[in-house]
């Protein structure tokens, strides 16, 4: 038996401890956005979930390939997000693919309709992670990238890779 607050390990009793705050754990995230779309501002929003989801999420399952965000009345919804049924759920499991309520300030869904009235911008899901026992998805206001945009952001990427790899061999002394 341990008392509360202790636990009892290798036969000794130790005090517990407290998880870190504000340590992020990352379950998803949607490379395809930053690649697909130039990011322009971030939010940063909680999900209204049931505990089967959350469960599920606690897992490490879920993805946000063809997830997208809308606004809705005053109120955020993330569309599509794919969060796979609880490997030992009941008859009481959730649908996979059901729209989920984002909950953000009155203040940034009224900036998020503001921007998003101006064409070819969507609100973009970035990732989707808990902090601090809390379900929370990273949002960004994006506007869809042009191919040429898209060849001339990978060639910039490879320049810099080049660039850090003969650093790398110069500070090796290799030549």
């Amino acid at each position: 038996m341990s008392k509360a607050g202790y636990v009892i390990q290798n036969g000794k009793q130790k005090p517990k401890t407290k998880p870190e705050k504000g340590v992020r754990t990352t379950v998803a995230q949607n490379r395809r956005a930053r690649h697909d779309y130039a990011i322009g501002d971030v939010y940063e929003a909680g999900i209204v979930l049931t505990g089967t989801e959350v469960k599920s999420l606690r897992e490490g399952r879920a993805s946000l390939a063809d997830a997208f965000a809308t606004v809705d009345d005053g109120e955020v919804w993330l569309r599509q997000a794919h969060i796979p049924e609880y490997s030992h759920g009941t008859w009481t499991n959730h649908t996979a693919r059901r729209t989920r309520k984002l909950l953000l300030n009155r203040r940034e869904i009224a900036r998020l309709e503001r921007e998003l009235t101006s064409t070819g911008t969507t609100l973009v899901p970035l990732s989707l992670y808990f902090v601090d026992g809390y379900a929370k998805v990273e949002l960004g206001v994006g506007t869809g990238k042009r191919e040429y945009d898209k060849r001339q952001s990978i060639a910039s990427r490879d320049a810099r890779r080049e660039a850090e790899r003969a650093l790398a061999a110069r500070n090796r002394g290799e030549r």
